[in-house]
């Protein structure tokens, strides 16, 4: 997601607390906004997967070297993410994102004017910005926008533009580049991000920041141990994913031969099985929250090494490929469920840290697997991504057993209800370790616990389960 990189159902809807007053008129209408402000970056983001040939031959490098311009915006995004919700602290989120969509356009229509590999990772660059700063704002919006009742549903139509760029962005960009030029295939997309700045400027309301916030927040946050554990697990998966489906064309081409029309037509059947997959994979995961993550870990991986055997086969690679898109289409959502649970009063910061992770993937994921492509070749990929993938299931479980469901310092919780503020302690039952005393204000006394020293993470705030 971004992505390009940049990365929730019922649970996400009851976590980050009540709505801003004064929803849109539309609250669907600045929805679907926001949604096709992420199909744009994701499209901008994977295009050159469809495009890798036709780019190594229009810019004279090899297909490896073309992974850089998936790989560079990844980077970058990663970087953005964090950084850009930092800078902006106090700007019009209607505002930023906009902005956002603007430099988007400009991005594409310099790669489509590129005339060297230079230029080209230059505007991906800036790509990247758009990324980061997109999925930063973007993954937490729904609450905002919507009634309390809707905003998981409302967060699925979100993150379904990761999915629907599947469907239409990258098989469409595919098709262009085959029949008019890779440079058209980019220029498309700068049309398509001027219309989503327009959408969301008509259609979203003002959105302040809730909370400033600093690049403190971040090491904090990772003090909570489902989010100190499951990152990495999750950094592993999406590492294994980009690294095979960056170099899914090769793979493909072995089975079809250069033939280009089919390849964005198994392309256009992925992104379709990735919509249904978003749904269902969000709908299990606000049911079963610690055990889809995993699920779809395990399955990634037995699909992905079952592609490899079977890719030099039409018959065998095409239903393989529909049931990878359907499994990896619940990646996003579900993880995003799955972390937000970790730190529920710091929506914005969780989202701008799973950006981050889910970028740096994406770019290592590219680069490892250019590294396999111009070496042992593309099915070797295949098997790079289900290795890492049968990792990150048991790492998943893991970090999940692990718990952590709290405040991570002054990410927004202090003065929060039943939370006395402070900077110390991530993770427990709600706590965050305070200047103060066991008996303080807001915490409930336990057992063991004596006066006169700060309360420790297994001290309950009132109201706490």
């Amino acid at each position: 997601m971004a992505p390009s990189p940049p990365p929730t159902l019922t649970t996400t809807a009851a976590l980050p607390g009540p709505p801003a007053p004064g929803l849109p008129a539309r609250p669907w209408a600045a929805v679907l906004a926001v949604a096709a402000a992420t199909f744009c970056v994701v499209t901008t983001e994977m295009l050159p997967v469809g495009l890798l040939t036709s780019l190594a031959t229009g810019l004279h490098i090899s297909p490896g070297t073309t992974g850089l311009a998936v790989t560079l915006p990844g980077l970058v995004a990663a970087a953005s993410a964090p950084l850009l919700p930092v800078v902006v602290r106090r700007a019009d989120r209607r505002t930023v994102l906009g902005g956002l969509l603007l430099l988007l356009a400009a991005a594409n229509l310099l790669c489509a004017l590129a005339p060297h590999i230079a230029v080209l990772l230059a505007a991906r660059a800036l790509v990247g910005v758009c990324i980061g700063g997109v999925w930063a704002v973007a993954a937490g919006l729904a609450v905002r926008l919507v009634p309390p009742a809707a905003a998981g549903r409302a967060t699925a139509v979100i993150f379904s533009g990761v999915a629907v760029a599947s469907v239409l962005g990258v098989p469409a960009g595919t098709f262009l580049g085959a029949v008019a030029g890779w440079r058209w295939a980019f220029a498309a997309p700068a049309v398509l991000a001027l219309a989503a700045a327009g959408a969301l400027l008509l259609a979203l309301p003002p959105l302040a920041a809730e909370r400033p916030l600093r690049l403190a927040a971040f090491p904090r946050l990772l003090r909570v141990p489902r989010l100190r554990r499951g990152l990495p697990a999750v950094a592993l998966l999406i590492t294994g994913h980009f690294a095979a489906y960056t170099y899914v064309r090769p793979v493909l081409e072995r089975a079809l031969g250069a033939d280009a029309c089919p390849i964005g037509i198994l392309l256009l059947g992925y992104g379709a099985a990735g919509v249904v997959g978003t749904f269902a994979g969000g709908a299990l995961a606000a049911r079963h929250p610690r055990r889809t993550l995993p699920s779809i870990c395990a399955a990634l991986a037995v699909v992905v090494a079952v592609l490899a055997l079977a890719s030099g086969s039409l018959a065998g690679s095409v239903p393989l490929l529909v049931l990878w898109g359907l499994v990896y289409g619940g990646v996003s959502v579900s993880a995003q469920t799955w972390l937000s649970t970790a730190a529920p009063h710091a929506p914005e910061a969780v989202s701008a840290l799973f950006a981050g992770v889910f970028n740096t993937a994406i770019a290592l994921g590219a680069f490892l697997g250019g590294r396999v492509a111009d070496g042992p070749g593309p099915t070797a990929v295949l098997w790079l991504a289900a290795g890492l993938a049968g990792v990150a299931a048991p790492m998943v479980v893991g970090a999940g057993r692990a718990g952590g469901a709290g405040c991570a310092g002054d990410l927004g919780c202090a003065g929060a209800p039943g939370c006395a503020g402070g900077s110390g302690c991530a993770g427990g039952a709600g706590c965050a370790r305070g200047p103060g005393r066991a008996g303080a204000p807001g915490l409930r006394r336990v057992p063991g616990v004596r006066r006169g020293r700060p309360p420790a993470c297994g001290d309950r705030p009132l109201g706490a389960p």
